[in-house]
């Protein structure tokens, strides 16, 4: 690896966790794979500066590189969700290829986001290796919702940084990360409310007279409030459990009822995980806003807004501090019923479909009833959701869906004219999530619904039951026609049934000078009845 970071984590648990040695040496060439085959999945599908062109040959895909070299390797590893040999490696021009910091090497593009991309595919390979060893295999019954969020050791199944936690020591993985199944000790902050920025409801049970109480993760204690003096750590800590994101948590005992989601100045995935104020700001209002339009059109019996009850950040020379800021947003729980669980949609693809009971067109046809026509409906009235794996959950009953919850409010996305055509008032909002392109609009949605938890859900349902994905897309396909049946003629069918979908090209973002705007590569609409044309370069 680019930086000797196998051996030092070997030293690391040597010193933590020596019983982890074996099974951390054991993962590392699968967690390598992995982290390479989605690697080489981007080269078959973004635009990446260095490339020149891709094509297939029978089962190989050459990208000829724009200083002349060129990689080969199985057109197959560069699939979505493919699933690799441990073994796994490219060809290119100077032998094989087995490390991804490596296969991105070759690009030669020498610029800062390529160095940082490379750290930061070595770290992924590290952390999910770890998180592997805590994988006990068990994957049939869930005790309840936290663990339902547990289970997803991989993490985003289509980014090469899916693992990425730049800033942690295996000490702090093991001791914060959800796949090791810890209790994390959040710690209080007292903050005089002078010194507090505030929106929705604040409870009661986290405000002593003219203090507010906020809690913080541990990690963000000892590396970030110690840099502000005047801020107190109380001697109160609020045990919970981690949740899919990793700084947000489910309180044990306090503050029934309530997910806390925490800042955290530590890079995964795709970028560090503060909160802004605009996101403090907006959050409450967006909720009772989604929830109202999702009631009024007769869909809040299918989808459940997990409400963002409140939130804040502490003032920092002035202004509000995104390090120092905190969302309590209803807990998953927060009405099920007896023998109800709450899940993830990616757990579902991660636990390899084993939740899922009865036929497996069925269970999708049930899902889609649940979650197409609110949110397609929604998209007509001008209301994107950024609808992925871990926004998005599924409660169930005796393994069938019986409803679906949203959650996390950050990626929606308003359009002002379909809005006002629905006559639908929008509140002060303090972000950038209105915009008048339809486009962008369809994108959001599509982008997280279709290329992600539609296309987990049909590959885990495909491979556990041994079925035709273009019959579980014929499902999905069907449902979607008799919701636009219903819906004004506004393009959206259109695109839905398109030539292509819309995926975000994550490794292209990570190499941009700024990575924050979102990038798109076009993947082949699977579909049936879709427009012809389009499609992956490769």
């Amino acid at each position: 690896m680019s930086k000797n970071l196998a051996p030092n984590t070997v030293d690391e648990l040597c010193s933590v966790r020596p019983d982890l040695v074996g099974p951390f040496t054991a993962a590392l060439p699968g967690a390598r794979a992995a982290v390479l085959g989605r690697l080489w999945g981007a080269f078959a599908r973004e635009r990446l500066p260095g490339i020149a062109r891709r094509r297939r040959c029978g089962e190989e895909l050459v990208v000829t590189l724009a200083n002349g070299g060129r990689l080969v390797g199985p057109a197959s590893a560069a699939a979505r969700f493919a699933q690799v040999p441990a073994d796994f490696g490219v060809m290119g021009p100077g032998g094989p290829v087995e490390q991804p910091a490596r296969l991105l090497e070759a690009l030669e593009l020498g610029t800062p986001g390529s160095l940082r991309l490379a750290e930061e595919l070595d770290n992924s390979v590290v952390n999910l290796a770890l998180a592997r060893t805590a994988a006990d295999g068990t994957c049939t019954a869930v005790a309840d919702s936290v663990a339902a969020e547990q289970v997803v050791t991989d993490g985003h199944p289509q980014h090469p940084c899916c693992r990425t936690r730049s800033g942690l020591s295996v000490a702090e993985v093991l001791a914060y990360a959800p796949e090791h199944h810890p209790v994390v000790d959040l710690a209080v902050l007292a903050v005089p409310a002078a010194l507090w920025r505030s929106s929705g409801t604040w409870p009661q049970e986290l405000r002593e007279g003219g203090t507010v109480l906020v809690p913080v993760h541990p990690w963000q204690r000892d590396h970030v409030v110690g840099g502000h003096p005047g801020l107190v750590v109380t001697r109160r800590t609020i045990p919970a459990r981690p949740l899919l994101s990793f700084r947000t948590l489910a309180p044990r005992e306090a503050l029934h009822g309530y997910h806390i989601k925490t800042a955290l100045d530590v890079q995964m995935t795709s970028r560090r995980r503060t909160i802004s104020p605009v996101e403090v700001a907006d959050g409450p209002a967006l909720s009772a806003l989604l929830a109202e339009v999702v009631d009024r059109a007769g869909y809040g019996d299918r989808l459940r807004v997990l409400h963002e009850v409140g939130g804040g950040a502490v003032y920092v020379d002035g202004r509000p501090s995104p390090s120092l800021a905190v969302m309590l947003r209803q807990s998953s729980d927060h009405d099920l019923a007896g023998g109800e669980v709450a899940a993830p949609l990616t757990a579902v693809y991660a636990t390899g479909a084993a939740w899922v009971a009865g036929d497996a067109a069925g269970w999708l046809a049930e899902f889609a009833e649940l979650v197409l026509p609110p949110a397609l409906t929604l998209l007509s009235l001008g209301i994107a959701l950024e609808a992925h794996g871990q926004n998005t959950l599924v409660v169930l009953r005796d393994g069938r869906p019986v409803r679906v919850l949203y959650r996390d409010l950050d990626g929606l996305r308003l359009n002002p004219h379909r809005l006002a055509e629905h006559r639908i008032t929008l509140p002060p909002l303090a972000g950038d999530r209105v915009g008048k392109d339809v486009h962008a609009l369809r994108v959001k949605l599509f982008g997280s619904l279709l290329s992600g938890l539609f296309s987990e859900l049909v590959t885990a349902l495909a491979r556990a039951r041994r079925r035709e994905p273009e019959a579980l897309w014929a499902v999905v396909a069907a449902v979607a026609r008799d919701v636009f049946a219903t819906l004004p003629a506004n393009g959206d069918a259109e695109a839905f049934f398109g030539a292509t979908w819309p995926l975000k090209a994550t490794t292209a973002m990570r190499l941009a000078p700024d990575p924050r705007p979102a990038q798109w590569a076009a993947i082949p609409n699977p579909l049936p009845g879709r427009a012809t044309g389009g499609g992956e370069d490769a």
